[in-house]
């Protein structure tokens, strides 16, 4: 992918604009064509991005990076920007472009459908890391969402190790969607700053969510806007354990969107007020929802 383009000859400040108005999905594309197309983007590109960052696993041998505004796990093809895919025995990679990617000479192919590419992988762990690597560094920006299962654990791992403000076990990821939440305990929970933390299957207690309460209410997780979490049976009485003498029961209806676009329906809760005057609702609709909404409604700052 080394081709001159006229589009690089166009001085600075027009060149700019044309930049600040390409898609990154193109940009990243762009910028395999040469050392001086990836220079050029990495400089120049200085217009806020629509949406927020995420590093996603499609399946074990697939992972995504996208900059999306959706949440429930519905994220558009047409806006992810570079993907990993593991080779695989019956496609002929021969005839495929080369790029260079972390060191290494990368197969890569275009998504002719939905316009971003492909690159394949003889390990897909080691792929996610390099495209995640690559994308922040050209656009010079955070991961602020991942999708992960225990399976893709190496790629919180690896966003805490590169971030900007690493922290230890769980980086502060703005938006956490867990599918598979069955591995999270809550030692993992108690060390969580993330703005929407969304567990599927969790295995948490009752006992266990009661903690987490007094761990926010004493300050800890500070960012939290909404913690949503498929569980078991729980025991609400269990979950105000001690709280009971803060706790207020509100019956009527409220609806309830997080800065990530996820909505939930509160039709009763018990709000709990922070030290600080910050309001939470406990709201749990069984046989498993347990929902975590706090106070005011606010929407993301994706920039």
């Amino acid at each position: 992918m080394t081709s001159p383009f006229p589009l690089f000859h166009i001085p600075y400040l027009p060149l700019g604009r044309i930049i600040d108005f390409m898609e990154p999905k193109t940009l990243v594309s762009l910028s395999f064509c040469s050392q001086k197309s990836h220079s050029v983007i990495k400089t120049q590109r200085k217009a806020p991005f629509d949406g927020h960052l995420l590093v996603g696993e499609s399946d074990k041998n697939s992972t995504f990076l996208s900059f999306t505004n959706f949440a429930f796990g519905m994220v558009p093809k047409s806006n992810q920007v570079l993907s990993a895919l593991k080779f695989v025995d019956n496609i002929n990679y021969e005839g495929m472009e080369s790029v260079k990617m972390g060191g290494r000479v990368v197969r890569v192919e275009m998504d002719h459908s939905d316009g971003y590419l492909i690159s394949y992988w003889k390990n897909t762990t080691e792929g996610s890391k390099v495209i995640t690597d690559y994308v922040t560094n050209l656009f010079n920006i955070d991961v602020s969402d991942i999708w992960a299962s225990k399976q893709s654990f190496h790629i919180i791992q690896h966003v805490i190790s590169r971030q900007k403000t690493p922290l230890r076990y769980f980086p502060k990821i703005d938006c956490l969607d867990i599918n598979d939440g069955k591995w999270v305990s809550l030692d993992n929970l108690l060390t969580m700053d993330g703005i929407d933390i969304i567990m599927g299957l969790s295995t948490l207690t009752s006992s266990d969510v009661n903690v987490f309460l007094k761990h926010w209410l004493s300050g800890g997780c500070p960012r939290l806007k909404l913690f949503c979490a498929e569980t078991g049976a729980l025991d609400i009485f269990q979950v105000l354990a001690g709280l009971l003498h803060n706790a207020v029961l509100v019956e009527n209806s409220r609806d309830y969107t997080s800065p990530f676009g996820y909505s939930r329906t509160l039709s009763f809760g018990y709000d709990i007020q922070r030290a600080d005057g910050v309001r939470a609702t406990v709201h749990y609709q069984p046989p498993r929802t347990l929902v975590i909404a706090v106070w005011p409604e606010t929407t993301y700052n994706y920039n």
